[in-house]
């Protein structure tokens, strides 16, 4: 009975370790989730045309070192949005993110604050764009006037937002 239990426990637990394996990052006990980076984008004449909200991960390089990288976590956030606000995320389609760069950058300002030889990568996990007007589908049909109220002269071009 008991090998059965340890069978069964050795089966769920393997695939979950190899999927871990196979994950861009550290050992389990060095990976830090880090707070959603929210960062601005803009078209070449520096319009804000929306945002990119970033999941990143950090990865330390001991478990040591990430308890340090959660002790000071509001520093590295701090830097981080410092950094994307100030250089962007874009290099030429502003409406995807350079995310080798980006890496790089967090990286390098996670490394000015945890000090040399703590911090081994920080993996963009997930990143979705919002843009700043999205479009908006036309409505099928032009509700009727409100009691007291004129028709719309132009109802194609009515709108709440313009």
């Amino acid at each position: 009975m008991k090998r059965v239990a340890i069978l069964a426990l050795l089966a769920l637990v393997l695939p979950a370790l190899a999927a871990e394996d196979g994950k861009k990052g550290g050992k389990p006990g060095t990976n830090v989730d880090m707070p959603f980076l929210m960062a601005p984008l803009t078209n070449a004449d520096g319009k804000l045309t929306g945002y990119a909200y970033m999941a990143t991960r950090l990865t330390a390089t001991t478990d040591a070192n990430a308890l340090a990288v959660r002790d000071k976590l509001a520093f590295i956030q701090d830097m981080m949005v410092r950094d994307i606000n100030a250089a962007g995320v874009t290099s030429t389609d502003p409406g995807k993110v350079d995310i080798a760069s980006v890496e790089q950058r967090l990286l390098a300002d996670a490394a000015r604050v945890m000090g040399a030889g703590r911090v081994k990568l920080i993996t963009v996990c997930t990143v979705q764009i919002a843009p700043l007007h999205p479009v908006q589908t036309p409505a099928k049909v032009t509700p009727p006037p409100l009691p007291g109220q004129p028709a719309p002269k132009n109802p194609e071009k009515s709108r709440c937002d313009s």
